[in-house]
């Protein structure tokens, strides 16, 4: 994408500085655009290309908008006690008008330009999506003015456009619930009076305007002959499936219990938006299915769905992710420089604001035979688990994402020393991480690793040449909401949507056994409800720490619910010698292991939707706050 824009907007920029320029007579008594017409910017398809180019800018950064990044507001991470300036920490405590201010925040209201390319001084998700609107609001306006183009040309710019307005309304309902549809330039000279739609009626607003964006845009843009100019280097942008994805999830978002409480009153799913949805996403995965334009990754190469390293800049994602987070520097270091100390305790990484996964979320790890895990410290003869071994024949994406105690976790050098309590996770109850470092120690027992070498230390090279993005969907995740909105629209675990074959729980079995996971066992498929419990932890599990589980609890009407409250920590001593725990982690035998809590939030009704700014709820009596606050 990068190159693209230096091949449109740059071009584009001195055009228009040409223009300014073009007579210095009596420049001082003339607007510096006054030689550009109105039409210029829209007049061609290289030009309105340029003037679309600016809301690829604002596709929401998750992992890399400061020096150090909040972005998983389930149960699933605990940051350091008492730390304020993120903005998980004040989702723990309740304090939800913290999305307007706290430092460290995917949300933030104000602050930065969108047009920028530095990272640290972008606005965030509030700001840019209001600014894309707003400018995809624009181009449609003078959609009339692309006379100069093909009607491939006039397609895409519309594609994007529609697509942009849809997908920008519906990443700010995630949070604020219903709102006002805006369709239309607003005057900057007249009093506003657009009242919030229902959460629904906005749904529909924004499916229109997917829809309209699927029809218009191919699947790959290198197929076509205004994308062939930049061939190789169209892969982040919007396409037919990435519309029809966004369109599925709107329509199974809206159907979800919470939105559908927001819009009807009942609290249960709405069958029929999930039946949209389940038809939506078959038509995507058909697409995909037959022209390969996305796959899943094999399970050797999983890592690099998220992370490269020493990859001469290639990025994530493979051909699994179907859109990545803002690429803003995401190839010159902007994670080396943002979170990597983080995620290790101070033994071995220095400073940092310290990071860790919950014990609660690796209990949804369950074994490899596909069942879960009843309870942390009680054997389950039918699973196999024991709290013995905690760590044996467990779901190998829990070995992917944790780091057990007894893994190596750096080198012997000038970090560590020869300190084997430094050089091996040290993670047992009285182990140094769990102690030392006060405030930094290792609270749950666990590290990630997900998006951080195992063997990584600030002084071997880690640090350099590694870059992590999320996808902002991927396709594993289209294969899981399909199941759901499958196996809800059509009534059971064993439904297909109309025209596609592969049934709810094939969905879910497909994304299970690429990992080398048994597929959901029988006693879950006698009914939707029981299926649904499997297919959440499926999702807990595969799509973890990528920024979705928050949404997840909230739409399913489960955030104020007992466990999703909790936050845990693993407490357990090692059973054998240090040696033999260093040279098999995963089978090694514990004792006396148990959970204890960390923190359980105190949350009440008002805190599944986002409060809205005082000062914007003020601007007119239409615009209402939502309920409690």
């Amino acid at each position: 994408m990068r190159n693209f824009i230096k091949k449109i907007l740059l071009p584009l920029t001195i055009i228009l500085a040409v223009l300014t320029l073009g007579s210095c007579k009596k420049y001082l008594e003339r607007s510096p655009l006054a030689d550009i017409e109105e039409t210029d910017p829209y007049q061609n398809f290289r030009n309105f290309q340029g003037f679309t180019e600016e809301m690829y800018n604002c596709i929401p950064m998750l992992s890399g908008n400061q020096y150090h990044s909040s972005w998983n507001l389930g149960e699933e991470e605990f940051w350091e006690a008492g730390e304020t300036r993120v903005i998980a920490y004040a989702i723990d405590q309740g304090d939800y008008r913290a999305w307007e201010s706290a430092l460290y925040n995917i949300f933030k209201a104000d602050g930065g330009d969108p047009s920028t390319t530095d990272r640290m001084t972008k606005g965030r998700l509030w700001q840019l999506s209001w600014y894309a609107i707003r400018k995809a609001n624009v181009g449609i306006a003078n959609l009339d003015k692309l006379v100069d183009a093909t009607q491939e040309e006039k397609d895409l710019i519309a594609g994007q456009l529609y697509f942009f307005r849809g997908y920008f309304h519906f990443v700010l309902m995630e949070y604020w619930g219903g709102l006002p549809y805006i369709e239309q330039v607003l005057p900057t000279n007249e009093v506003l009076k657009l009242e919030r739609l229902s959460y629904g009626a906005t749904a529909d607003k924004v499916a229109a305007d997917l829809q309209k964006a699927a029809d218009l845009l191919p699947v790959d843009w290198d197929a076509t002959v205004a994308g062939s100019v930049t061939s190789g280097k169209n892969n982040q942008r919007i396409n037919k499936i990435m519309a029809l994805g966004f369109l599925g999830k709107n329509y199974l978002w809206a159907g979800s219990p919470l939105m559908n409480r927001e819009t009807t009153g009942n609290s249960s799913y709405n069958t029929e938006y999930c039946k949209k949805a389940a038809d939506v996403f078959a038509q995507a995965l058909k697409l995909v299915e037959s022209t390969k334009r996305y796959e899943l990754a094999p399970f050797s190469q999983y890592r690099e769905i998220f992370q490269t390293y020493n990859a001469g800049g290639r990025l994530p994602g493979l051909k699994e992710s179907i859109l990545l987070e803002n690429l803003t520097e995401a190839n010159v270091g902007r994670w080396r420089n943002n979170q990597v100390n983080d995620y290790r305790p101070n033994t071995i990484n220095g400073s940092g604001i310290k990071v860790y996964p919950t014990a609660n979320y690796a209990r949804y790890y369950g074994m490899a035979n596909g069942l879960p895990i009843a309870e942390p410290d009680k054997i389950d003869a039918e699973s196999g688990y024991d709290p013995e071994y905690p760590w044996k024949n467990r779901d190998p994406r829990f070995y992917n994402d944790y780091v057990i105690d007894g893994e190596k976790v750096v080198v012997a050098g000038q970090a560590v020393g020869n300190n084997e309590f430094r050089q091996y996770a040290s993670l047992y109850t009285g182990g140094l991480f769990r102690t030392a470092d006060a405030n930094k120690k290792v609270w749950t027992g666990y590290l990630l690793s997900k998006y951080v070498a195992k063997l990584s230390n600030e002084f071997d090279g880690y640090r350099e040449n590694n870059i992590v993005l999320m996808s902002l969907m991927r396709l594993a995740d289209v294969y899981l909401m399909y199941a759901e909105a499958t196996a809800v629209g059509y009534g059971s675990p064993q439904s297909s949507a109309a025209g596609y074959s592969l049934t709810a729980v094939d969905a879910v079995n497909k994304i299970r056994s690429r990992a080398g996971v048994l597929g959901v066992a029988t006693k879950f498929l006698g009914s939707t409800t029981d299926f649904l419990g499997e297919l959440r932890r499926e999702r807990a599990v595969e799509l973890s720490f990528e920024g979705l589980r928050f949404t997840d609890l909230r739409r399913w009407l489960l955030l104020t619910q007992r466990p999703y409250t909790l936050k845990t920590a693993v407490e357990f001593d090692r059973a054998l010698t240090n040696a033999q725990v260093y040279a098999d982690p995963k089978n090694a035998k514990v004792r006396n292991l148990r959970e204890v809590t960390l923190v359980e939030r105190q949350l009440g009704d008002r805190h599944y939707w986002f409060p809205f700014r005082q000062k914007d709820v003020n601007m007119y009596k239409e615009f209402k706050q939502n309920p409690g606050w």
